[in-house]
């Protein structure tokens, strides 16, 4: 018997974590599998919590104890088997994160072989290559300690350049109109008090900031005969950031405002001391090149010719071509890993499992397509490929259309969310997925239309010479009152024009984004939305006790797991066990509270509720119209007692929205909220977006997705490409004229969808 035509699977028997009803499925090695499915239906739960969990747990147990420990714990997943398992690789889209010293550079180990480069062939030689390490003592430049910044006061956060010394200019307690310190600028005779700082002089601008131990000769009464002028800064360092106690503790709010890391005034930025920085190759420094945008990094190393260093050329060459071909080209190796997208971050782990000569592994995907445009895709999908074709099996957790179209089998999860989920929908082609009746095939199936009655207006929020990062001088309306799309290939702009230059001009902006809630583990949807405590004086009403015996912060919770409903086991060398509180079976409560009833439910079993049961089950007007509108960003499938700490970006983005929907009249901002969505969903959310317009609001969306695109009233294309050559405005106005576009990158993707 041929064993190459033997086709293996992972068979998974029995799978219960989370909501997932008892599956039973075969996953094809050596293919690409897409799982579908909608938000909510299972598809994490089988990929993540259950293949890659036990995949991550049986190979830490191939380890000793000692290793054992310090690695991530995996719990064993509720599932009867799972057979033919191989090693699982989760390229997730959890932030690389990492402090100031963890860069591009240094997480793709790029950084080490251009050290190396440059030990061998710089001129003049200065070491071998940790010197060139801003980590290493020698190589670090002293005053910043290799980290490029140093913690001083920004002029810019604490001047209004707009406003004169008497209209209150500085932007710090003590020196505003009226302020005592304030008395010592506005009398020493040296300023026109009501000038605009912006028509300062240099002169006037340093004898303001920095000229200090200068006798003063005004004839005004109100300058103190004996004091000598100071200048702002070093006044402002005195007297707030050498103290500790008094005033320095008094004001440290108002300080972490004005002082930030600015660029280090001795290496610029550069991290290196001056003698390494004098070592280079074709008139460049290590610095020079981390600090260049990829690609032309790239065309720079091309240039390098030395018999020393052919070896060394290459594989660098190699690492940035990769960086490239995913469509990070833009990036510079200086960038630091907490200033990354989710989406960069999984594709900066791709590159490191490109370069690695490993097989017959199981890499894991959680939506690769997020933050990318339609044009990115398609490299993403090369890649993909590629894993595919060296041996390995390629898992997918995916909603975009141009993604899925790359599979060699479809698992389909639903029909529906939550408890309403957790089943295998289809299983098989591509093909038999467009020929079934589930959601997604429908959907897939489906033909877009631009939107036919767009909004106008004739208000506009104008924003003028933006010069931050990569934009090119970009001045742009935007039309107030409607919905506003601004697309752009992933480093063309759009985040630093919307995020940061628009609250310049519009500071009441409400940005509705994917970041974490600042919250603990006990904190849920129904205390972040407010309802628990409605729910909770219901309860009390309803019992005649007090209403904070409801409360698992309180006396009322279990005092085993203090209300967790879970404790954890640190069983030293071994994983920490989480396991469901034996005391009070995971209720959170103690037996006298879950005595208590309303509605012939105790506070537990509500809590366990997803938002749309507790939607048919509670009729108080102020409840209902929270869930109502949690119902309305598609959050029906979460329970009111989830911890906001397992939720993902997206979920947690409508959650947020969900709190604004009755609001009116606000400037909102949202950032690729079609995250994680299913494309039946993004209809929904395109509703719940017109809705607030209908309030009065505008609503700004930063989006890829071209089914959100073709419903805009207005259109914003940056691009043509991103990093250095992107910045520009392509393209500004209705979707049906962005279709049209010569210059728009976004508009030949649209076309052809809409076609």
């Amino acid at each position: 018997m041929n064993r190459e035509n033997i086709k293996e699977y992972i068979n998974v028997v029995g799978a219960r974590e989370k909501n997932l009803k008892n599956v039973n499925v075969k996953i094809p090695k050596n293919e690409i599998t897409m799982f579908t499915g909608v938000s909510g239906s299972g598809k994490s739960s089988l990929v993540f919590d259950t293949i890659a969990a036990e995949s991550q747990r049986q190979l830490n147990e191939t380890y000793s104890s000692f290793i054992r420990h310090r690695l991530p714990h995996y719990g064993q997943p509720s599932v009867d088997a799972i057979e033919n398992l191989s090693v699982a690789i989760i390229i997730d889209q959890k932030r690389i994160g990492g402090n100031a010293r963890s860069t591009v550079g240094t997480i793709t180990d790029t950084y080490s072989i251009l050290r190396l480069l440059f030990s061998r062939i710089g001129k003049p030689f200065v070491g071998y290559s940790d010197v060139f390490s801003f980590n290493n003592l020698q190589g670090m430049c002293s005053k910043c300690e290799g980290i490029g910044k140093v913690d001083m006061i920004s002029i810019d956060r604490l001047l209004d350049k707009n406003k004169s010394l008497k209209e209150g200019a500085i932007l710090f307690p003590t020196f505003e109109p009226g302020g005592w310190r304030l008395k010592r600028y506005i009398h020493s005779g040296f300023f026109d008090n009501g000038k605009k700082i912006k028509d300062f002089t240099e002169e006037e601008m340093d004898l303001l900031l920095y000229k200090s131990d200068i006798k003063v000769t005004t004839s005004d009464p109100n300058w103190p005969k004996t004091s000598l002028y100071e200048g702002l800064i070093p006044r402002i360092e005195r007297s707030f950031l050498k103290k500790e106690e008094g005033e320095g503790a008094k004001y440290k709010k108002e300080i972490s405002k004005i002082v930030g890391g600015e660029v280090c005034p001795v290496c610029k930025g550069a991290r290196l001391n001056q003698a390494v920085l004098q070592c280079k190759i074709n008139n460049k420094n290590i610095a020079d090149c981390v600090q260049m945008q990829i690609t032309d990094l790239l065309d720079f190393i091309r240039t390098i010719y030395d018999p020393k260093a052919v070896t060394i050329v290459s594989a660098i060459i190699n690492r940035l071509e990769h960086l490239v071909s995913i469509g990070l080209g833009y990036l510079s190796l200086s960038r630091e890993t907490s200033t990354l997208s989710g989406g960069e971050s999984q594709r900066i782990k791709m590159v490191r499992q490109l370069g690695s000569s490993l097989t017959g592994l199981t890499y894991i995907f959680d939506e690769p397509s997020i933050g990318l445009h339609p044009h990115d895709i398609d490299k993403i999908n090369i890649l993909l490929k590629l894993l595919r074709d060296k041996g390995n099996t390629v898992l997918i957790v995916e909603h975009d259309p141009d993604v899925i179209k790359i599979a060699d089998y479809v698992i389909d999860m639903g029909p529906k969310a939550g408890i309403n989920g957790g089943k295998i929908m289809y299983e098989g082609t591509l093909e038999g997925l467009l020929q079934s009746d589930t959601l997604t095939g429908k959907y897939l199936g489906s033909k877009t239309q631009l939107k036919k009655n767009v909004r106008t207006s004739d208000q506009w929020l104008s924003l003028k010479d933006a010069n931050l990062h990569n934009l090119k001088n970009v001045s742009v309306n935007i039309p107030k009152g409607v919905m506003t799309v601004v697309t752009g290939v992933a480093g063309s702009g759009k985040s630093t024009l919307i995020n940061q230059v628009l609250p310049k001009f519009y500071p009441n902006t409400v940005f509705i984004n994917q970041k974490a809630i600042q919250a603990s583990k006990r904190s849920n949807i129904a205390t972040f939305t407010g309802i628990f405590d409605g729910i909770r004086e219901i309860f009390s009403k309803a019992n005649h006790v007090k209403s904070s015996l409801f409360s698992f912060n309180s006396k009322g919770a279990c005092q085993n797991c203090k209300g967790l409903g879970i404790t954890y086991t640190d069983l030293a060398f071994m994983d920490t066990v989480t396991t469901v509180c034996e005391v009070c079976q995971g209720h959170r409560f103690t037996d006298e509270v879950l005595t208590y009833k309303f509605g012939g439910k105790n506070i537990s079993e509500v809590l366990n509720m997803t938002v749309e049961e507790a939607l048919d089950f509670f009729n108080e007007k102020e409840i209902c119209a929270i869930l109502k509108r949690l119902v309305d960003v598609g959050i029906t499938y979460i329970t009111l007692g989830q911890p906001l700490n397992t939720l993902s970006g997206g979920e947690l983005q409508r959650v947020k929205l969900a709190s604004e929907l009755e609001s009116h009249g606000n400037i909102y901002v949202l950032d690729e909220p079609s995250t994680g969505l299913h494309m039946s969903d993004i209809s929904q959310l395109v509703k719940i977006l017109n809705r607030l317009v209908d309030n009065g609001s505008t609503v700004i969306v930063i989006e890829h997705n071209l089914d959100i695109i073709s419903q805009a009233d207005w259109a914003i294309d940056l691009g043509p490409f991103a990093g250095e050559n992107g910045g520009n405005i392509m393209f500004e106005g209705v979707p049906k004229d962005l279709i049209n576009s010569e210059t728009s990158i976004t508009g030949k993707y649209l076309k052809k969808y809409i076609n």
